[in-house]
Formats: structure tokens, sequence, C-alpha cells
């Protein structure tokens, strides 16, 4: 029998790309897609040689046709962070609606299994902490994050739609906070930018006081969670993240501590419209149903992440 073959939008991205190389370590036949609107073909390049491997240069907005048997849809496609999607508001809502609509329409064809990349975006600023799957959320459709909380949502509705009006064979995971190797070192979000700034000595941007809490969880445990999701038979959504809930300012403190430029400072800045207050997880159904839990603490996630940008800003 010939490999089962997977299809990964978005492959070129922070965690299509890691799926990318999980996947192929899973024994399947990978087929990458991305228009490297935010992607960037450093992050698979290493994949081109491997025989199981294909990569498709295409925007998901537009039909998408893949030739042959397909098994597995994984739609990662779309900008993340708040600089990309503040900056593309109209590829943005596109890719989470059009796109969807195209991928849930070539799962449908092919009969394949599909799971849609939702975000903890669709809670909004949350008035239940931690953040069940149960609760609807508290989003502002007409603010700067609609676009991206909204095209989240919009996801979610009509992929349960497919699910229950076409009985299509669907998966949801709503991701936290990740982080790690392959990430955009201008891509907006804290983390990043925290790393980046700290080991240029420059000044380290924390909007409003700094108390806003997120919980950032590894992209190893990321990944091992996606993939447990995937080969589950749960419909419903799931949170996929870290429980472990830190403020904005810890995190600056803790990657200063870690980065030890003398020349790194804090600047404050006015917090943006809308930004969550808080974001903690409950992953009480992911333990249940998956047998998942993270397992990489943050001063190793830290550290493993503390290389790639150091090497990658100074070659050191």
């Amino acid at each position: 029998m010939s490999k089962e073959k997977v299809l990964i939008t978005g492959a070129a991205g922070f965690i299509g790309s890691h799926l990318c190389d999980r996947m192929l370590a899973e024994g399947f036949q990978v087929i990458g897609m991305d228009n490297l609107l935010t992607g960037d073909l450093k992050n698979i390049e290493h994949l081109f040689p491997r025989q199981n491997f294909e990569f498709y240069y295409h925007d998901v907005t537009k039909f998408v046709h893949v030739p042959g048997r397909l098994d597995y849809i994984l739609h990662f496609a779309s900008p993340a962070s708040p600089i990309d999607y503040l900056k593309m508001p109209i590829q943005t809502l596109k890719v989470g609606s059009l796109g969807t609509h195209n991928l849930l329409g070539l799962a449908k064809e092919k009969k394949s299994r599909i799971l849609i990349a939702s975000t903890s975006e669709v809670y909004g600023d949350p008035l239940v902490h931690p953040q069940p799957e149960s609760y609807w959320g508290n989003v502002n459709p007409i603010g700067p994050r609609g676009v991206y909380d909204e095209a989240k949502r919009f996801q979610e509705a009509i992929t349960m739609a497919y699910h229950t009006y076409h009985q299509l064979d669907t998966r949801i995971v709503r991701i936290f906070n990740t982080y790690g190797p392959r990430m955009r070192v201008e891509d907006g979000r804290a983390l990043p930018a925290f790393f980046a700034q700290a080991i240029r000595g420059e000044g380290i941007p924390v909007f409003g006081s700094g108390q806003q809490t997120r919980s950032f969880c590894y992209i190893e445990d990321m990944v091992e969670g996606i993939f447990r999701l995937l080969m589950s038979d749960y419909n419903l959504p799931v949170n996929i993240g870290n429980p472990e809930e830190i403020t904005i300012m810890q995190l600056a403190e803790e990657i200063m501590a870690l980065v030890r430029n003398p020349e790194a400072y804090v600047i404050f800045k006015p917090l943006p419209e809308d930004d969550p207050k808080v974001r903690q997880p409950d992953i009480s159904k992911a333990k249940e149903l998956l047998d998942w839990n993270p397992k990489i603490s943050r001063k190793e996630g830290l550290e493993k992440t503390y290389a790639y940008f150091r090497e990658k800003l100074t070659g050191a």
C-alpha cells in the first residue's frame, strides 16, 4: 500500500513547517502549500531533497487542486501575528473564509480528514478564566483585532457545518501562544520581539503595564498535541496550549536574564485596542481525550529559542 498523503497549508510558516517535519517522520507523503505571504521557504528548504515531500506555491483563497488520493488536510494558512493581520486585514479574512471553504470542499471531494487551525483568539478578551472550550468568547467584531478573531470564529462555524451537513471528518484545534525555533524575528509578537531587542541591546517593548498574562507552549509540545488530535475521533474544538500563565512583564524579565545584555532595557507603550488582559487554556479536554500534557518547561523552551534567535541575529 502506498504511503498516506497529507496536505499542509501554511507549510512554510512557523507551526506549519514543524508539522511537515512531524508528518514526514511519521511516514506520510507530505504536500506543503504556501503563498509565502508570511511564510519563509528557509523553514522547509531542508525538506526539498526528501522523496516524500512536495511544495506547491499557491494561495488557498483560490481554487485548490491536488491530484490523486489525499488522506489528510491540515489547514494552517493564515497571518497569525497582530503586525501581519493589521497590515493585511482583507487577506486575513479571506484565508479564514474563502480559504477554509476551498479546503473543506477539497476534503469533501477526496473524502479526507481535515484539521482546522483555530486559535485562542476566538475567546477575545475573555470574561471567563481560564478559558474552556465551552466558553463562547468576548470578541469585538468591528475592532482592529476583529479581522483575525472573526476569521477564526467563522472558520470553526463553517467547519462544523460541513461536519454536520456533509458528515465530513473534521478536527478543530484551538492553539494558544506557541514559541520556538523558526518564529519570525520581526513578527510583532511579544516573545520574538523581546528576544530580538534584548540581543540587540535595544528597548524591549512592553505594552500597557505588562500585567496582562499569556501562557506559552513550546513548539514540540504543540505539534504533539495537534498530531494526537488529528489521529483522534473527536470533532469538537480542543484547546492545545501550556496552562502555565505568566505576565508579559515576567516574560520580559526572564528573557533579559537569559540574554544578559546590559544595554537592553524595557520601554512601556500604550496597550493596543481590545488586547486580551488574560490568556490561559483549560486543557482538561486534551488531557482526557488525547492523554496530552505539555512536557517542556518554559526554562528549557526559552533556552532553545534563545539559541535559535542568537544564531539568526548574530551568527553565534
